[in-house]
């Protein structure tokens, strides 16, 4: 689950990360009144749950009140389009306005689990304020890296390594070790995914803060943090992947017009490469399980021709656990449900009580086109979008 910049920050904030004063609104006239109490000098700041927010145009200085509220005005309600929403953009809510701070210089700090290592690793580099993936990729050394024991924390000297590499010393090199380790505990107490600071600032008196933030948590863990849970922001995630969430089913919309309702995630991942080999593209990833119950089935087939960019369905299941005649079942009670589609449908079964799911599709009232392999599935529904099915 991903959450907003300011509540990042404010989760931040208990474990002692010090942070620019700031306040959340949706309304212009608000934010000029906010701007003048942090002095007259503020960033206005697009919240949306993406990054690459200022390259897009959501994050602009603000050196009056009333330039604030113009800026507000303009941002608020726009569609902002980053490297990390597509082209289609995010729409903009809500703003943050916060105190203008004097910088030195810009750091990156995160902390995410590295799964070669089985540990949480803490990343860094003195190249703050740009992605970090463009970093990475322009000069590997200039990311500093410190795995970190999940039951004992970052240790001291762990901490001085990291302040010492970014080129920090004094007063400023220990504020920085000390906002680490608070980010390390602050990731590991509420069972982050990723915690992330981008910048973190140098002022001009040393002082160590963080000017970005974002966080993001296991979905398997929230049950332990209702308070980070009901930071949720259901506006700025995908409806359809909202919809599937309620009946358990994994869902991740994507840019192309087949979609797809396969039971694995690894089947999902291998049905998504032989789609695109075969001259396809995905509308989404959704995985119903492997134990998927026939109305889990009726909800997933529901939920995948809901989305307007399908021109096409291709439903792959390999029962072992999973017994095919439901997953049959299960689509043909959709259909019913639904009143029929106007669009191909491409079925593959195998597996547990194949015969039988077989003949529930023939002696259905919609003419499935049933496929033998992966291969022959994939080239099936691929000439169906393109018309030649």
């Amino acid at each position: 689950m991903k959450i907003h910049e300011y509540q990042a920050k404010e989760i931040l904030r208990r474990y002692g990360v010090a942070t620019p004063r700031g306040r959340v609104t949706d309304d212009a006239a608000e934010a000029a009144e906010i701007c003048r109490e942090f002095g007259g000098r503020c960033v206005v700041k697009a919240q949306i749950h993406a990054g690459g927010r200022g390259k897009g145009g959501g994050v602009k200085l603000a050196g009056s009140p009333e330039e604030a509220q113009e800026l507000a005005g303009q941002i608020l309600g726009m569609r902002l389009v980053t490297h990390q929403t597509g082209p289609e953009g995010q729409e903009v809510t809500k703003i943050l306005i916060e105190e203008a701070v004097d910088i030195v210089s810009e750091l990156y700090l995160s902390i995410t689990l590295d799964r070669a290592q089985g540990k949480p690793v803490v990343m860094a580099s003195s190249a703050g304020g740009m992605d970090i993936e463009e970093v990475a990729a322009k000069d590997p050394d200039a990311i500093v890296r410190e795995a970190v024991d999940p039951q004992l924390g970052i240790l001291p000297f762990q901490t001085r390594r990291v302040a010492a590499k970014l080129g920090l010393e004094g007063g400023t090199a220990r504020q920085a070790g000390k906002l680490l380790a608070s980010l390390v505990k602050a990731y590991l107490d509420t069972d982050a995914s990723l915690a992330e600071i981008n910048p973190l600032l140098v002022t001009g008196d040393g002082d160590v803060i963080a000017l970005d933030a974002k966080m993001n948590f296991d979905d398997n863990a929230l049950f332990r943090h209702p308070d980070i849970l009901e930071m949720r922001d259901l506006a700025e995630e995908n409806p359809l992947e909202v919809e599937a969430g309620k009946f358990d089913l994994n869902y991740i919309k994507l840019d192309g017009d087949i979609g797809c309702m396969v039971n694995g995630a690894g089947l999902s991942m291998a049905t998504m490469d032989i789609i695109s080999l075969a001259g396809g593209e995905p509308a989404n990833f959704l995985d119903v399980g492997g134990s998927a119950s026939e109305e889990a089935v009726q909800n997933a087939f529901r939920i995948l021709v809901s989305d307007e960019s399908v021109k096409a369905v291709l439903i792959n299941i390999f029962g072992g656990i999973a017994r095919t005649d439901r997953i049959a079942a299960g689509v043909v009670a959709a259909l019913e449900e639904l009143g029929g589609i106007d669009m191909p449908v491409v079925v593959r079964l195998e597996g547990t009580n194949v015969e039988r799911g077989r003949q529930i599709l023939e002696e259905a009232d919609f003419d499935f086109i049933v496929a033998e392999q992966m291969a022959d599935a994939a080239e099936k529904i691929v000439a169906a979008v393109k018309g030649g099915a």
